[in-house]
């Protein structure tokens, strides 16, 4: 007997994602927002057009599980990978400083000409980084374990 996938069937196995436009960026967007970051987990390859971040994600495709198993909400590190990038602008970001912790808020695409645009990362605290890409293409990929988020607790937006 057949049946269709369901949304829980995933929910321990790690994410690997691609986005090759707007509407699947979305979904990344998604998934990484309160993800956090030190400020040296930033990585620009210039000569391989790559730009990498290691992230500390909530896993929001298990919060509904935690919440309602009354169990720990969990964090993993996701790798997300941008490729085809030709320039990378940040501001309100200090690089140097390894204590500096970062917070994704979003993800968006704003195209320009012939497929290059702006990939933006909003980050909580009015920071941001800029990569001007040749096309978009954006890879999510969990590679560690989930374990218990330190909060113990989803995170929250003041409304």
């Amino acid at each position: 007997m057949t049946e269709d996938a369901r949304f829980e069937d995933a929910a321990e196995r790690p994410l690997r994602l691609r986005a090759l436009d707007g509407e699947d960026l979305q979904v990344i967007s998604s998934l990484v927002q309160d993800a956090v970051f030190p400020a040296t987990e930033m990585t620009w390859l210039p000569k391989e057009r790559r730009f990498a971040l290691l992230l500390n994600r909530f896993r929001w495709e298990d919060a509904p599980n935690a919440e309602t198993r009354r169990r720990a909400f969990e964090r993993v590190q996701s790798v997300l990978a941008v490729e085809d990038v030709l320039k990378v602008r940040s501001q309100g970001i200090d690089r140097t400083d390894g204590d500096t912790i970062l917070s994704v808020l979003s993800v968006a695409f704003e195209p320009g000409e012939d497929c290059t645009g702006t990939l933006l990362l909003t980050l909580a605290g009015d920071g941001a980084i800029a990569l001007d890409v040749e096309a978009l293409e954006v890879t999510l990929k969990d590679v560690t374990r989930p374990y218990i988020a330190p909060s113990k607790a989803k995170p929250t937006h003041p409304e």
